[in-house]
């Protein structure tokens, strides 16, 4: 009876598991190389950013409460989530997160208003968003482009996710394609996004094998392969002990041999 191969199957196994998932480990060793290497303050554009630490104030700030009853006039307020000090194009307002009365939890609207006499602002025009991305650059830089980017038009995968919308994308000309994501409704600076952050992203989805939302680490792809790693890693360890003489020599000294009967006639002490 022919007897069974293991290490044939075990070696096609592996080698057929390594070939597959070696792509992915290629990958996943890239990007860890990228991630490493890099700063993340520079992947984020912070070396670019003019970050003001104050806000400029030219007269008395009033109450928000003024604004308030602004609000609560024209809609029924279930009540405030929070009020913040911002600076628009250097001048103080008040930016007033709030819950509607017949809205949920999740659907807070905002009203931004002047801080000195409680005048309501409307949303951040082209020509404002393009002047208060000017103003966040370290160095100066001519507009190429301005975009509005509303739910409708961002469509599914963009390098502005999780951002407040609408928005204003703001597009530099300058080496690394810098576009500056201003807020619509409340004017204020988002992400900066380069072609170095757009090859982080991009590394980084191969990495976490999200090719639609980039940052779902629990994806059901991710996870499978995680086990095939797994399983080749194991497969190799097998193979090597399975394989090795070292091992075998080890084994045969551990296991006795078994006693041979004398044969008949046999005298030990001639």
């Amino acid at each position: 009876m022919k007897r069974f191969n293991y290490k044939f199957y075990l070696r096609k196994a592996h080698r057929y598991l390594g070939l597959f998932i070696g792509i992915q480990f290629l990958f996943w060793t890239i990007g860890g190389l990228y991630f490493s290497w890099t700063k993340i303050e520079e992947i984020r554009g912070d070396h670019l950013r003019n970050k003001a630490e104050t806000i400029k104030i030219d007269g008395t700030l009033i109450s928000p409460q003024p604004i308030l009853d602004q609000i609560r006039e024209k809609e029924e307020v279930a009540g405030v989530a929070r009020v913040n000090l911002i600076e628009i194009l250097e001048k103080p307002f008040y930016e007033i997160r709030f819950l509607p009365a017949h809205g949920g939890s999740h659907q807070q609207k905002i009203v931004v208003a002047s801080a000195l006499d409680a005048t309501i602002r409307p949303a951040v025009t082209k020509a404002e968003a393009e002047k208060i991305a000017a103003a966040a650059l370290l160095k100066p830089l001519a507009v190429k482009e301005s975009l509005y980017l509303t739910p409708e038009n961002i469509g599914g995968h963009h390098e502005y996710r999780s951002g407040a919308l609408p928005a204003w994308a703001i597009t530099f000309d300058s080496p690394d394609e810098l576009t500056v994501y201003v807020a619509a409704e409340n004017g204020q600076v988002g992400s900066f996004r380069t072609n170095e952050w757009r090859a982080f992203d991009f590394l980084w989805m191969l990495h976490t094998m999200d090719y639609r939302e980039r940052d779902n680490i629990n994806n059901y792809i991710l996870r499978g392969f995680s086990i095939l790693g797994m399983i080749t890693i194991l497969s190799g360890f097998l193979l090597f002990f399975a394989s090795s003489p070292l091992v075998r020599r080890l084994v045969t000294t551990k296991t006795p041999r078994p006693k041979t009967a004398n044969p008949p006639g046999f005298d030990e002490n001639k």
